[in-house]
């Protein structure tokens, strides 16, 4: 009855399903708790399927697959931690040598600058005490406290996050045969959710491949242009190559204020800069598309706005995991006629002439 009204009168399903929006918003944010967990190790699950299944196809029991899958990446997710919080224990120790470097290159600046101006001193007006108290670098040390706290919170969090893993592999061996007994003849729904299941799979495979070459290639690039913390640097590249646009950016920032801070040289910071420039765009504008294809893309505004709402919604690792998520709503609304036209706006470029007004390209569905 309410929707046989709401087709009768337009406005009044516009208001209606912005209700209905509302709500879905409102239970993200408010049921983060659970669903943040859920979300991270539908990620690893994901990710970790065909290794269980190759397991399975080599006559390991499933339980036994399962198991192996997970000890391989606790294995993997725990090597990660153990090394940024060590990184992270030995930055914090290095935060006074920072300091009193920092001190002196600004110093130098200032003394720079008077030498050459010859009718106007900035000494007066521009201190080393007033470039501190502008750039605090003692607030270098709360975010590096708070860093480790998150890491230390995370790694409670982590014990949940394999467990829900455990379990979704544990049913991926089954789950198909109970969608095929409730579907029954129809078989066009199984074949759409295997297609969303396979391309969020191929997505997120080729995504964490891209990202960890980026971080190989940018911590060996850190530890060339000899600056301390490269493995922490790299693997602050990998992390962040997940967020688009925005992440190769903030990335990019520590290495060169490193660099400012050690050498005290502008070319050796533009040098790096450079660096972290030319990766992320063979890697970011290049390889990924050409790998991913132009309908696994989203546009920048899209991005933009992601970011900014699983942020809001989830915290900083929402933000982190925003673009894979988004991604994984566009495949699942691509593979759904009546809601195909929400992904064609999502998307970074429009379908082909060849689609027509009203869909997209059948070949890229």
């Amino acid at each position: 009855m309410i929707f046989e009204r709401t087709e009768e009168h337009p406005g009044a399903r516009l208001l209606f399903i912005l209700a209905c929006f509302v709500v879905v918003v409102y239970g993200l944010k408010a049921a983060a708790p659970i669903l943040l967990p859920t979300a991270l190790a539908l990620f690893l699950a994901v990710l970790s399927l065909p290794i269980m299944f190759w397991l399975v196809r080599h006559r390991v029991p499933a339980g036994f697959a399962t198991l192996i899958t997970v000890l391989i990446f606790v294995s993997i997710v725990g090597l990660l931690i153990l090394v940024a919080s060590q990184s992270v224990t030995e930055l914090q120790g290095n935060l006074n040598r920072y300091q009193d470097l920092f001190v002196e290159r600004v110093g130098g600046v200032i003394n720079w600058v008077d030498d050459r101006s010859e009718n106007f001193d900035i000494s007066p007006y521009v201190t080393v005490e007033a470039i501190t108290d502008l750039i605090n670098p003692n607030a270098v040390v709360d975010v590096v406290s708070g860093t480790i706290g998150r890491i230390a919170q995370f790694v409670g969090t982590t014990f949940i996050v394999f467990l829900i893993m455990a379990f979704m592999l544990g049913e991926a061996t089954v789950f198909p045969k109970k969608i095929r007994h409730l579907l029954g003849q129809n078989g066009g729904d199984e074949d759409r959710l295997a297609k969303v299941v396979t391309e969020v799979q191929t997505y997120l495979g080729i995504k964490t491949m891209v990202s960890l070459a980026t971080g190989l290639v940018l911590g060996m690039w850190a530890y060339v242009m000899d600056l301390e913390f490269a493995l922490l640097l790299g693997l602050v590249a990998f992390v962040l190559n997940y967020v688009p646009t925005v992440g190769s950016m903030i990335a990019a920032v520590p290495a060169v204020l490193l660099s400012i801070v050690l050498f005290g040289s502008v070319p050796h910071a533009l040098f790096v800069g450079l660096g972290y420039v030319v990766v992320n765009v063979l890697f970011g504008n290049i390889l990924e598309p050409n790998l991913l294809g132009r309908r696994l893309g989203l546009s920048t505004l899209v991005v933009i706005l992601s970011l900014l709402f699983w942020g809001w919604a989830w915290g900083p690792l929402g933000a982190l995991l925003s673009v894979p998520l988004t991604v994984m709503v566009k495949i699942w609304l691509e593979n759904t006629p009546d809601l195909r036209w929400v992904a064609v706006l999502l998307d970074k470029s429009p379908p082909p002439a060849s689609a027509g007004a009203g869909g997209m390209d059948p070949e890229t569905v």
